[in-house]
């Protein structure tokens, strides 16, 4: 799977992962693969990347 998703505005969010922690972030740098237990879904207010795991 991809490490980046590009919401409905266009903006560019690279996956990141520190430990338990898992955040989506505009800077590629240190991005990794996002797994393949996870989809990306949009927050429809303001259009930033969540990752959650599939149902």
């Amino acid at each position: 799977m991809a490490n980046s998703h590009t919401n409905s505005k266009g903006v560019t969010y690279y996956f990141h992962k520190k430990g338990h922690l898992q955040y989506f972030s505009k800077d590629a740098t240190g991005a990794v693969e996002i797994p393949t237990e996870f989809e990306v879904i949009e927050n429809q207010k303001t259009g930033l990347p969540i990752a959650r795991r599939k149902k």
